[in-house]
């Protein structure tokens, strides 16, 4: 049974998911090469959660230019391993003078001692979130997607004061935008943080498409499936807007070193052309692979079916369902109604512009609330969603009382 290399996922990616075979970011990164040089060339880096597929791909961006040094923080290990390897191996990045890379959370102390002791930065980068909506399974993982997203964002711009860099980015999602589910409700809220420094740093932030192929992803799933001759679990109707990998680091380079403080970056994507199903990427995917799509009644029957797979099957088991999840949109935006755009100043990328900024002390009300709640030993997810939904007015939880784990 045919397997992919990283450069067939790359042409997959840009023959059937974006169909761009050209980066959406060209066009800007063209536009703009000067400007980036002078702002990039000869300064000092920090990127946190550096070993995921935005933060890796935001890095090897930056490297296309001359950086003095890049310290790289991310809890990955294993990643960080394979993120140096990578690029020592390659012949297309400018590795500079000091380049180091540390397994740490960036919410320890040992954080704190390490950018003392190395601060300034010129540009700091914050990729370390939980992105998934499955993230919001208990009060246990809630609590922690939003120590992640959201309170520990708050120690860290606290920390930047001491030292500010030329450049704060923190990315954001597409689901912070009339969020329907805990995880985007927890980046609407770190948008709102961050927008309340944005007067004391040069903050930008940025919602985007999914990342097609990126780390835990349903499209990178099919693929550990594949591996695996397990069988692919797939949802009917979920149409997404994607970028490649390639295209999300380039999408937050030019957010984080070209945007206004207070900008919310997001691509100039068309909902008819460049909106697709996880449904049409399933299908199309196996028949890249060479294998027809065995559409399957339950999970039961797939993983039957799976079980007799070997290297002459022509077919491949997926068994195709309706979404019955919590917090699952079955559409995406990048703003809302009441939010003012620019569609001028880039031109594959549109900017929110601030309009009006939440004081401090308003934000930390909601954070006394959220850690009062989670230290009383009674906290409830409806509790969490009551609490957010007080403060963010555009919060509507879509509770259908499963989850994804559930699922295959």
């Amino acid at each position: 049974m045919k397997t992919l290399n990283n450069r067939d996922i790359d042409l997959f990616i840009k023959s059937y998911v974006t169909k761009r075979q050209q980066s959406l970011l060209y066009p800007d990164l063209e536009k703009n090469r000067t400007l980036l040089e002078e702002r990039i060339n000869g300064r000092s880096a920090l990127v946190i959660g550096g070993a995921g597929t935005i933060g890796s791909f935001y890095i090897k961006a930056l490297l296309k230019f001359r950086l003095n040094r890049l310290v790289v923080v991310d809890i990955n290990e294993n990643g960080l391993t394979e993120l140096v390897r990578d690029l020592r191996s390659s012949t297309e990045y400018n590795i500079p003078p000091e380049f180091i890379t540390y397994p740490m959370n960036f919410g320890d102390r040992v954080f704190e001692k390490m950018f003392r002791s190395m601060a300034p930065f010129d540009i700091v980068a914050n990729f370390a979130a939980h992105k998934h909506v499955r993230s919001e399974k208990d009060v246990f993982s809630i609590e922690a997607m939003i120590e992640n997203n959201v309170l520990r964002a708050r120690r860290l711009l606290d920390l930047l004061l001491e030292s500010p860099p030329e450049h704060f980015f923190c990315v954001s999602t597409d689901k912070a935008a009339n969020p329907v589910n805990i995880m985007g409700a927890s980046k609407k809220l770190m948008e709102e943080l961050i927008m309340a420094y944005s007067g004391k740093l040069k903050i930008t932030t940025a919602r985007f498409a999914n990342v097609a192929f990126s780390n835990g992803s349903l499209p990178q799933g099919f693929l550990e499936r594949l591996c695996k001759q397990q069988p692919w679990s797939c949802p009917v109707g979920i149409r997404r807007f994607f970028v490649s990998p390639q295209e999300s680091g380039e999408l937050c380079l030019i957010a984080s070193v070209l945007g206004e403080s207070g900008d919310i970056i997001f691509p100039k994507l068309d909902e008819e052309s460049d909106m697709i199903s996880f449904d049409a990427i399933a299908r199309d995917l196996l028949k890249y692979l060479g294998l027809e799509t065995d559409a399957c009644s339950s999970e039961e029957e797939a993983r039957q079916k799976a079980s007799l797979l070997n290297d002459e099957s022509t077919s491949y088991p997926v068994y195709f369902f309706d979404t019955d999840t919590s917090g699952e949109k079955p559409y995406e935006e990048f703003f809302t109604d009441t939010e003012i755009t620019d569609l001028n100043k880039f031109e594959s990328l549109g900017v929110i512009k601030t309009s009006s900024v939440r004081d401090l002390a308003e934000i930390e009300g909601i954070f006394s609330r959220l850690r009062s709640l989670f230290d009383s030993g009674a906290v409830t997810k409806a509790g969490v969603v009551e609490i957010l939904s007080q403060y963010l007015p555009g919060f509507e939880h879509i509770e259908k009382g499963k989850g994804l784990d559930s699922k295959m």
